[in-house]
């Protein structure tokens, strides 16, 4: 339990023991726990040094309080790990540099063999510190989703999870369930008819795509450092999942059991009307008064509809509403 604080496992044992006989000798924690006399003078040892135990003039030991003891430690190694993550931004910072003028032998890396595939897969989640991205295809390659135990530690640390999952993975066993978890810890889902590949990116640094099987038969990836590929890479998924469909919770309600459901990213038709009178040139306060809106309910759905057409602003949208056919024609 504490071996994630640098203690071994007799080191526990001990210190357990202590807490509940203070005071104790070694020869009687040897026999209490059945280790050998070295054994427990060495854990003894190192639980002194560490400040876990207090050792007197005649040689007995007595465990120091756990909140004081073990938070020191706890809170020592809370400190490591910050120093590590401000030079992980420092070591990226320098390979991002030095990655600048690689040749392309240095941004491509060549991953053969499943272990190996699962090893980078891992890693490139880990690296991630904003966002995660990935097509899902079937068959799964390194691991199936519901094995990737690099997603909950990356969603602990606020990074973002992205995915689109081709529609044939749908029938694959267990993969709506594993939907219904990814959903309710915070995982964006949306579904496409047809996903041309595997790929995990990254931020922006990294790309991972795992690729046919190699002549000797085994399954091969490529790792993209940040390149004119690995930008290609970024759009094209950017490009598919705003055609893609969302995937969302329904039926959560208490007693129900939860499911999950997608449809076309369309506008609703509420949302047709809207977008027809403000194309006919009313103003926002007119279409709302028309609609039965308030303003600020027209508001909400206008930024709604930007959201799912990927713009940024009013002409933007009027723009992607007209070339696909998102306005409801105005009836006279």
């Amino acid at each position: 339990m504490l071996d994630v604080l640098g203690l071994e496992p007799d080191d526990e044992r001990v210190y357990r023991e202590l807490l509940g006989r203070p005071n104790s000798p070694a020869v009687l924690l040897s026999d209490l726990l059945v280790l050998a006399q070295a054994s427990v003078d060495k854990a003894l040892s190192r639980l002194v040094e560490w400040g876990l135990a207090t050792r007197s003039s005649d040689e007995r030991f007595t465990a120091a309080p756990p909140a004081m003891a073990l938070g020191a430690l706890i809170s020592q190694r809370r400190d490591g790990l910050r120093t590590a993550e401000q030079a992980l931004v420092t070591f990226a910072e320098e390979h991002r540099a030095a990655m600048t003028g690689s040749s392309i032998t240095d941004l491509i890396e060549v991953v053969t063999g499943v272990d190996a595939i699962r090893h980078r897969f891992l890693q490139v989640q880990q690296a991630a510190g904003t966002q995660v991205r990935s097509f899902i295809t079937a068959p799964f390659v390194a691991l199936p989703p519901d094995e990737n135990t690099a997603e909950p530690m990356a969603l602990g640390r606020g990074v973002l999870f992205r995915a689109v999952l081709d529609r044939a993975v749908l029938a694959e066993p267990g993969i709506i369930t594993d939907a219904i978890e990814s959903l309710r810890n915070g995982v964006h889902l949306r579904v496409a008819d047809h996903l041309p590949m595997k790929l995990v990116l990254a931020d922006a640094d990294l790309g991972l795509v795992p690729l046919a099987v190699t002549p000797a038969g085994e399954p091969g990836a490529v790792l993209l450092h940040r390149s004119g590929l690995l930008d290609a890479l970024d759009a094209l998924f950017e490009t598919v999942w705003r055609s893609a469909h969302p995937l969302e919770l329904s039926g959560t309600g208490v007693g129900s059991e939860p499911t999950v459901t997608f449809g076309p990213p369309g506008p609703s038709e509420l949302d047709r009307r809207i977008l027809a009178l403000l194309l006919a040139g009313l103003t926002d306060l007119t279409a709302a008064t028309q609609l039965g809106l308030s303003p600020r309910t027209l508001h909400r759905r206008l930024r709604h509809l930007m959201d799912m057409a990927g713009v940024r602003s009013r002409m933007q949208l009027g723009a992607h509403a007209v070339r696909n056919g998102w306005a409801e024609p105005l009836r006279t």
